[in-house]
């Protein structure tokens, strides 16, 4: 399966680099946040997670410690490659049917912010598809001030920068994103396209697809869990 570049999306350094500008290497070297563990507090245990956009297993490692089954999905082949002890499929999210349910779908790394409304409608439609009828979405969301205020970096306790150079008007409601991660022996870069949701405008979103927050599971609100309030609708 051949993947086209995602439009406004790129990536430099070393490595593969996948259809978002995610490079593989970059993406294997970030350690694990606290997003394991937001998890474990919003689900059951022993829950069987739908994990969409996987990447090269940051979070899917740690959750399958934590005694989770995964299933993990991603459109990069390179990405999955880096995958242990979870189920591996490789799809584009927006395209995703596996005909199954899920206890948890989880929805991280901020995709619901694709800069495309139709992108964003189809991602969220691909976690309803998949839903349990008692299950639960988790959704990653942007930092309120992730656009603004720029440039801003942060020193890792790894011993890597983080830099958010600059997010530029795309002219629709969408910022360029350009960022760059340096190490002491390689540089990445990645600029993709993202269109910021207030808490508004991202329950109005979910909304439009039978989805509903039941609780902000971290107190700035970039951990969202949603359930179904209706009949699914069809993709």
């Amino acid at each position: 399966m051949e993947l086209n570049r995602r439009a406004g999306h790129q990536g430099t350094g070393p490595g593969a680099v996948t259809p978002d500008g995610c490079a593989v290497e970059l993406y294997a070297r970030l350690p694990v946040g606290a997003e394991p563990d937001i998890v474990a507090g919003a689900v059951s245990p022993g829950a069987h997670i739908l994990e969409l956009g996987c990447g090269a297993g940051r979070v899917t490692h740690p959750l399958l410690e934590r005694g989770f089954t995964v299933t993990a999905v991603d459109e990069s082949q390179e990405m999955l490659d880096r995958i242990r002890g979870a189920r591996a499929i490789r799809s584009a999210i927006e395209d995703l049917d596996l005909g199954e349910s899920f206890d948890v779908v989880m929805l991280a790394s901020f995709l619901v912010h694709a800069a495309g409304v139709e992108v964003r409608r189809a991602l969220l439609r691909t976690c309803v598809r998949h839903l349990a009828a008692d299950g639960c979405v988790l959704i990653q969301r942007e930092g309120e001030d992730w656009h603004t205020n720029l440039p801003r970096e942060r020193v890792d306790p790894g011993g890597f920068t983080v830099r958010i150079v600059s997010a530029e008007p795309t002219g629709d409601g969408a910022n360029s994103v350009h960022a760059e991660y340096e190490f002491p022996d390689a540089v990445w870069t990645q600029t993709f396209v993202s269109r910021p949701l207030t808490d508004e405008q991202f329950e109005e979103a979910l909304a439009e697809v039978g989805l509903k927050v039941d609780r902000y599971l971290t107190e700035d609100k970039t951990w969202a869990r949603s359930r179904a309030f209706r009949t699914k609708e069809a993709p």
